[in-house]
């Protein structure tokens, strides 16, 4: 099954900027999940690095890397849990996870995640990142617990501007 960027709207509560994965290419509920994650040099996370600053002060934020892998471990749960179950994963924890080179603009990360147990409303995932044949990441364990979608989101008026 192959997700694209407006279906992944749909099942994430996240928007601009923090949505950051831009679709998944493969997922097999209950077991496993390819997402995508392409980096783009106009992210604002790139925002205000002088001109003429050496490519290593364009690493991606180890913080996002981590956020976009989580995002897809996300994914995966959702679709896997039965019909009709409420409330939206939320991020816990996270556990050796080894950030092995560094992802730049232009890079497009693959992340490759692995739904391992689901336990009381907790959910353990694993799994790696990579850039072409790179692995850029490994992640040992990453955690979630499902909380109700009106204790995450805040509320908006439909006519309000994006903020």
């Amino acid at each position: 099954m192959r997700l694209e960027h407006a279906a992944l709207r749909a099942l994430l509560p996240h928007r601009y900027p923090m949505l950051l994965l831009d679709r998944v290419e493969d997922v097999t509920p209950g077991e496993s999940l390819t997402g995508v994650k392409a980096v783009s040099g106009c992210e604002p996370c790139y925002r205000g690095i002088a001109e003429g600053q050496p490519a290593d002060r364009y690493a991606y934020p180890a913080s996002l890397l981590i956020e976009s892998f989580g995002q897809g471990a996300a994914v995966l749960w959702l679709l896997s849990r039965r019909a009709g179950t409420a409330g939206l994963p939320m991020f816990t924890a996270a556990r050796d996870v080894a950030l092995l080179r560094p992802v730049h603009p232009g890079d497009v990360i693959r992340h490759r995640v692995r739904l391992e147990q689901v336990v009381d409303g907790a959910a353990f995932a694993s799994g790696s990142s990579w850039v072409g044949e790179r692995r850029v990441a490994e992640f040992d364990s990453m955690m979630a617990v499902v909380r109700a979608v009106d204790a995450i989101v805040e509320p908006r008026d439909e006519r309000e501007e994006p903020r």
